[in-house]
């Protein structure tokens, strides 16, 4: 495992290269561990010199190798390999000096030493000058430690799977890449137990390989008495430290601190690591030291420690801490960690600052005081950072502490609440634990009394009505106002934006232009980020697409400047559901994973790409991982998602249900969803669930249910400007009349019906919604086509998917038929945009439909045409629906065909590409 070093070889290979070439005397030098033993065993076994002796020189082990006599020499080609020549006493140096001045043509050396172990620095050979051969050629060579490329390959060969990032770079920081230490680390965590997961924190835990401790420790202890004490304090200091530090830290005072310096300087138990900077060469050493210090001692030095590291700019409260506390210096400690949480919040090191909050409040015995100064500190880097369960879980053990003061207790479990909904999806939950906050903070802080209120006027979550909303921004403006604090009237303000957003209020857009997004204050221009995002979210849900450009980008922009990184992600899901609907899928399946795997940590963040993402599942047909996407593959419940995405999602399945002709099932999700929009009261909201389940509710037979539907969703609308939730009503319109034509037997209502859905489609044009337009407009050929059938219904094997029943029939138009000419061309439009946007089961369907209309080609020969070993069309399209996941009966609604033709169908495309299995027809197609 330790590195070649190419260079050495090409040197000694120039000496075998031809007979007259003179001698050439390579040094290797490197440190302990850096693989120089390794290096002259590759150097033995040097291509291209099969007839060169091999002579060892193991210094200081066996007294050296057998020389030529006085006078002699090596008549034959000779590679003498010299190890460890810093061990070698004089006697020894001695001898090799005449050994390597008496080396002929043809011969060469190659010499390894420690340089920090020379007894004379610089001179390997000894404190005599050496007078070198003319005609000997001398090289120097130096090992270098592995960089954190090679400490990977090194890592995966042993930890496998388990090397991760995290784990090479702690590997190369505690390390310094000095070969030998990183293997013996790497074989400690390969023999861990339990079994070694890949984290920092496992890395930091192993211990110090024996070899390296043994070393470390023999040259500390090669240091005097009255001088280790330095050595002690490089190693608590644990870390590069400048001369008077590592003097103050010791004790020894100015003069016989640098004599100590110097003493651990030549017997390397310390280096220097830079300029003026001294420690151990690798820092895992500092560990063995410093467990080998006596208790009381070891305490003086931290003691002196945390004063020292106080004096440093910018000073590392954290490291601060860790020496008080182990001084016994609890309230330095507790004080340290506050700064030091506090300087990482600054810097937006949020989860620096919540892993030492969470660290220190788990610790027994905190007093009250500090609870109360600490505790608050965890909850607001929580809520700004991405934490989620484990802070939850903190926060909900501090909030029961009777010891703490009202107004601290009322204050965590306001950011208790804000967590449990905005980061963990429990509404029901959060909505209890911020009304309790209100109400605690309501007599003895009116800012976080008005926080507490302005996050109940929040609408996203179920359960609460839109005028419940209303009365808690009545009273969230009022507390704000009382406060006298501009931030609070910013956070009200922002909130105001996202509720008069959700229901279209004609004052909304005015609120938005109130958002000082030019303030200096990072905590206005947090809560300014907010609203613009707020309104951008709000924005796509209304259907104004060309306007959430400028609102996210503003938004974003003003989050990153001002430290908001939760808002950052929020927008992140907001521009996913934009690209969705605008049709910018190219890509889009990728972008939703991406951000997925991005905020694991918090998966209630990543609700609008597991949504998004199922969507297009169901466009390509992947049922299959449309369900796992839109359930949120199980995550966190779906019944906590915001309303208008857990509609759109409730949307989505009950299509799916209804393709699988599921119709009962699909009318009992449709009554359940509704009752959750018509609960909250924001009708916008409904945009993308009142047209399937109307359809669900009258293929179902319940017409009554589905015209109250309609009726509710049109009242609540009113004259609202919400341009997506009225394109949706024309089309459940559409739906509903459709329905009506065919279940009371009058094809020619079927005309009407289409007209409305061209309506949908035109508004859908505008917005724009290719995907929505493509869909209505399908929907409109559908029954132009119905219409012109004789007796204007289908067989009932024929039901579509995409709409109600009764569909075409095999019948071809008549000759002139402008109007079905025209929807068959409808038809053909809509399937080539579909196949644009990459919906291959949307596509399929449409082209299925189209062959039931189009008359035969003229010119083909009777009979069905032969493809031999070549799929067929419709055995191709049979084939794809079928490696997407879909099943027999679910193609076979598709493609208007029987469950009996698409098994034959696919008989045949898996003999014709040699699969094995409807998995293999994947690969094979």
């Amino acid at each position: 495992m330790i590195a070649t070093c190419g260079s050495a070889r090409r040197s000694l290979a120039r000496a075998f290269a031809a007979p007259d070439a003179g001698p050439v005397l390579l040094f290797v030098e490197g440190a302990a561990g850096l693989g120089k033993t390794h290096l002259l065993r590759e150097l033995a076994e040097l291509p291209g010199t099969p007839d060169v002796a091999r002579l060892w020189w193991r210094c200081g082990a066996d007294g050296g190798r057998p020389e030529p006599a006085e006078g002699e020499v090596w008549r034959e080609p000779t590679l003498l390999l010299v190890d460890d020549v810093h061990r070698a006493d004089e006697d020894e140096l001695r001898r090799l000096r005449r050994v390597l001045a008496g080396m002929e043509p043809g011969s060469a050396a190659a010499v390894t030493y420690r340089p920090e172990e020379l007894p004379v620095l610089g001179m390997p050979l000894g404190g005599s000058a050496m007078t070198y051969p003319f005609r000997l050629t001398v090289l120097g060579d130096r090992l270098a430690p592995w960089d954190e490329d090679r400490v990977r390959r090194a890592a995966a060969e042993v930890l496998g799977e388990t090397c991760t990032a995290e784990a090479v770079s702690a590997l190369r920081e505690r390390t310094a890449g000095v070969p030998r230490a990183v293997v013996d680390l790497l074989a400690m965590l390969r023999e861990q137990r339990p079994a070694f997961t890949g984290t920092a924190a496992e890395v930091a835990a192993a211990g110090v390989p024996t070899r390296l401790a043994e070393l470390v420790l023999s040259r500390t202890y090669a240091v005097s008495p009255a001088h280790r004490p330095l050595v002690w304090a490089a190693a608590v200091l644990d870390g590069p430290a400048a001369r008077d530090e590592l003097i103050a830290v010791s004790g020894l005072g100015a003069v016989p601190g640098s004599d100590a310096l110097l003493r651990a300087l030549e017997s390397a138990a310390l280096a220097e690591l830079g300029e003026g900077r001294y420690g151990f060469a690798v820092p895992l050493a500092a560990d063995a030291v410093r467990d080998t210090v006596p208790g009381p001692v070891r305490q003086d030095l931290r003691r002196r420690a945390a004063g020292v590291l106080s004096r440093r700019q910018p000073v590392p409260w954290a490291a601060v801490g860790a020496h008080h506390r182990a001084a016994g210096e609890y309230r330095g400690w507790l004080r340290a960690v506050e700064k030091a949480a506090e300087s990482a919040a600054a810097s937006g090191r949020h989860q620096e600052a919540i892993t030492l909050l969470e660290r220190t409040l788990a610790t027994p015995g905190i007093p009250p005081q500090a609870r109360a100064r600490l505790a608050p500190l965890l909850a607001r880097n929580a809520v700004t950072g991405l934490r989620s369960d484990q802070t939850v879980e903190v926060l909900e053990q501090i909030v029961r502490d009777a010891d703490l003061p009202p107004a601290v207790r009322g204050e965590l479990r306001l950011d208790l609440g804000l967590m449990l909904s905005n980061q963990m999806g429990r509404f029901a939950e959060g909505w209890r634990v911020l009304e309790v906050a209100a109400a605690e903070l309501r007599e003895v802080r009116s800012v976080l009394a008005a926080r507490a209120m302005a996050a109940l006027v929040t609408p996203y979550w179920p359960g609460a009505s839109l005028d419940v909303h209303r009365g808690w921004l009545i009273k969230a403006a009022a507390a704000a106002d009382d406060s006298g604090d501009d931030a609070m009237r910013t956070a009200v303000l922002a909130n105001h934006v996202g509720l008069a957003m959700s229901w279209a209020d004609p004052e909304a857009w005015d609120l938005v232009e109130r958002l000082p997004v030019q303030s200096t204050d990072p905590a206005c221009a947090r809560q300014a980020a907010r609203g613009l995002c707020n309104a951008a979210d709000s924005a796509v849900w209304l259907g104004f697409y060309r306007r959430v450009d400028g609102l996210l980008t503003e938004g974003r922009e003003l989050a990153t400047r001002s430290g908001a990184p939760y808002t950052e992600h929020s927008a992140s899901g907001t521009r996913l559901l934009q690209e969705w609907w605008t049709g910018q899928w190219l890509g889009l399946a990728k972008r939703c994973e991406d951000f997925v795997a991005d905020t694991a940590d918090m998966p209630f963040l990543s609700s609008d790409a597991y949504v998004v993402r199922g969507l297009l599942a169901v466009a390509q047909g992947d049922w299959g991982e449309a369900r796992a996407w839109l359930s949120q593959r199980g995550t966190f419940g779906t019944e906590n998602l915001p309303v208008p995405l857990g509609a759109t999602a409730a949307g989505a399945v009950i299509r799916l249900t209804l393709a699988r002709q599921e119709v009962a099932d699909a009318a009992e999700q449709a009554r359940a969803a509704w009752t959750v929009v018509a609960d909250k009261g924001v009708w916008p909201w409904a945009a993308e669930l009142a047209p399937w389940a109307v359809e669900a509710l009258a293929r179902a037979g319940d017409t009554a249910t589905a015209h109250s539907m309609v009726r509710d969703f049109a009242q609540g609308l009113g004259d609202a400007d919400a341009p997506a939730a009225r394109a949706a009503l024309t089309w459940s319109r559409a739906v509903l009349a459709e329905s009506e034509a065919l279940a009371e037997g009058r094809p020619d209502g079927l005309p009407a019906a289409a007209e409305t859905y061209r309506k949908a489609a035109a508004a859908y044009a505008e917005l724009p919604r290719p995907y929505s337009q493509a869909l209505t407009t399908e929907c409109a050929a559908r029954c132009e086509l119905a219409a012109d059938t004789e007796g204007g219904e289908a067989p009932a094997h024929l039901a579509d998917p995409a709409g109600p029943k009764a569909l075409a029939a095999s019948a071809s138009p008549a000759d002139g038929n402008a109007t079905t000419a025209s929807a068959i061309a409808e038809l053909e439009s809509c399937a080539q945009h579909f196949t644009d946007l990459g919906a291959v089961w949307d596509a399929t369907r449409a082209r299925a439909l189209l062959r039931t209309r189009q008359p035969a080609k003229k010119g083909r020969p009777p009979g069905r045409p032969s493809h031999s070993d070549q799929l067929s069309p419709r055995e191709a399209e049979v084939a794809q629906l079928a490696s997407s996941g879909l099943t027999n009966r679910e193609i076979a609604a598709t493609l208007h065909l029987s469950p009996r033709t698409v098994e034959q169908h696919i008989a045949g495309a898996m003999r014709k590409t040699g699969a094995l299995s409807r998995r293999d027809l994947t690969h094979r197609l």
